[in-house]
């Protein structure tokens, strides 16, 4: 008798839960801490706002977020990948985040509060990346690349020296004036046969300086690294 009853009571408990209606899925907001934790594992982010304005590092794609719908192609085909979205202060994400839901993706997440929430918690002026490798470089060769300096701050910064710390390496700065929150390219040029001899031969570490007229932030750095061989 009783097992006849325990086995009745599983039977109704298991139809209640069958037609209980399910919990919707939902996007999750997440705090700035969150959103940096989440960058770690390298999910698909999309920044939604329009107009376009400067995108975070870590950016995989610009979708308005009244187009998203439109442009599913540009997400993963997984829709159980982790999809980030963002704007300028989580508004438009957050319309943008719905719309997902709706299209049956499972794992959305948008940084609430938006740029300027992480603005606001980020605070400085930033030269990314901290270190560019080069790879091999040939002697005799010249090899180029960029670094983003950005003005995370609610100041204008004027760039008062752009320097290296070896003639064979050259930097220069796109626009020496910016804006609250803007950025700019610093373009960088190594030529190791710059002083015609092997002091710039193997492996190498040289640094790039911007000076500023901030006073929290005077001046930042970041390197490149290569090897060199002989042709």
């Amino acid at each position: 008798m009783g097992r006849k009853l325990v086995l009745a009571a599983v039977v109704v408990a298991a139809a209640i839960f069958v037609l209980l209606p399910k919990q919707p899925l939902a996007y999750k907001d997440l705090s700035v801490a969150e959103f940096d934790k989440a960058l770690k594992a390298d999910p698909f982010v999309v920044d939604v706002h329009t107009p376009e304005q400067t995108h975070l590092e870590g950016t995989d794609a610009f979708i308005p977020y009244d187009q998203i719908d439109s442009h599913l192609n540009d997400l993963p085909a997984d829709k159980n990948a982790e999809i980030i979205l963002y704007c300028r202060s989580g508004s438009m994400s957050s319309q943008a985040a719905q719309v997902l839901i709706d299209q049956g993706y499972t794992n959305v997440k948008h940084l609430a509060g938006g740029i300027q929430a992480w603005r606001e918690q980020h605070q400085g002026i930033k030269l990314t990346p901290v270190t560019q490798d080069l790879g091999t470089v040939i002697y005799g060769d010249m090899a180029k690349t960029e670094f983003t300096l950005a003005n995370n701050t609610n100041q204008i910064i004027n760039l008062t020296r752009v320097s290296t710390s070896c003639s064979c390496t050259q930097a220069q700065a796109e626009t020496l004036t910016l804006e609250p929150y803007a950025s700019t390219n610093i373009v960088v040029s190594f030529d190791p046969a710059v002083h015609k001899d092997d002091t710039d031969l193997g492996d190498i570490t040289r640094t790039i300086f911007v000076d500023t007229d901030h006073q929290n932030f005077p001046q930042v750095e970041a390197q490149i690294t290569a090897q060199v061989v002989k042709p």
